[in-house]
């Protein structure tokens, strides 16, 4: 179960909490062992569940949002586990018709596999898209309007999303129960307080929320924990003539990262080393400083 041995800021992730002294177990004075310790991943594992329950339980027409990445599959198999082996809302699939071939095997493999209530909608040409916009930011725009029709289409007021906090400097000031206006767009200066795990889960009518039971992991914490659970990856993510994809969207904005890491541990280990941000490969997030912005403002991921 345990994924590592060196002795590096990695092996923090197996949330090794040995006492000092003796490693021999307490024993209760009725000779009962005490339930076993949580390791990092189990909590973090348990958090994400709590989170999909809760907005499973409060909110009346729930979509999980599905880009096929390593972050939406581990959030996949979360919501698996916290439902007892089959998620019990649709997967949604805003389809840009631009992810690699291997993406939509993955997708039309692992849909079927997993017993998924797949639904895959369609955005709109380019020209239906903000012409202000610079051409990465504006191509990844047409996944914003893709998903404002699916909305109008299902009538969902909850969409959960695998968005992390450390992964873009917008996305670090989300919430994990965050509310979306009208038109879909997020208010940065109006989000609401979540202290003690306390969610509001009453989106405005005709609004919705988007629910992020990933927001508190990081990178590591993914590739740990996909190792430990053995979950599909898309083989893009492993190195192929010294580079590799760490993260993936549409096949014209996206480029491979240099890389030697051709399994999850050599993962592991290059990412405890590593200066260069996760989205390094992603064009949006080399143009314009506001773009990004612009896009999580207008309904973005």
């Amino acid at each position: 179960m345990h994924l590592l041995n060196s002795d590096s800021a990695k092996d923090r992730l197996r949330g090794a909490d040995l006492k000092s002294g003796s490693a021999v177990p307490q024993i209760f004075a009725d000779g009962r062992l005490p339930p076993p310790s949580m390791d990092h991943l189990d909590e973090l594992e348990a958090q994400s569940i709590y989170i999909l329950r809760e907005a499973f339980a409060r909110l009346k027409k729930l979509a999980l949002l599905w880009s096929l990445g390593k972050d939406s599959n581990v959030m996949i198999w979360l919501a698996r586990k916290a439902f007892f082996g089959r998620v019990p809302f649709p997967a949604l699939h805003v389809d840009t018709g631009k992810k690699f071939p291997e993406m939509y095997t993955f997708r039309d493999r692992f849909g079927k596999e997993w017993d998924l209530d797949l639904k895959i909608e369609p955005c709109p040409p380019i020209d239906a898209v903000d012409p202000t916009l610079p051409p990465a930011a504006r191509s990844a725009a047409r996944k914003t309007e893709g998903l404002k029709w699916a909305l109008t289409k299902y009538g969902f007021d909850g969409l959960i999303a695998g968005i992390r906090r450390d992964e873009e400097a917008t996305r670090a000031k989300e919430r994990v129960f965050s509310p979306r206006g009208l038109e879909g767009g997020w208010d940065v200066r109006d989000q609401p307080p979540e202290f003690w795990d306390q969610f509001n889960a009453s989106p405005p009518p005709g609004a919705h929320l988007r629910i992020h039971p990933i927001l508190h992991w990081t990178e590591a914490d993914i590739w740990a924990y996909t190792k430990r659970e053995n979950i599909p990856i898309i083989p893009l993510y492993l190195s192929k003539d010294g580079k590799r994809y760490r993260s993936l969207g549409d096949q014209d904005i996206t480029n491979p990262v240099a890389s030697t890491a051709s399994s999850i541990d050599e993962i592991l280990t290059e990412l405890d080393g590593t200066k260069v941000p996760e989205r390094a490969g992603r064009a949006l997030d080399h143009e314009t400083e506001d773009a990004f912005e612009r896009l999580r403002v207008a309904g973005y991921l």
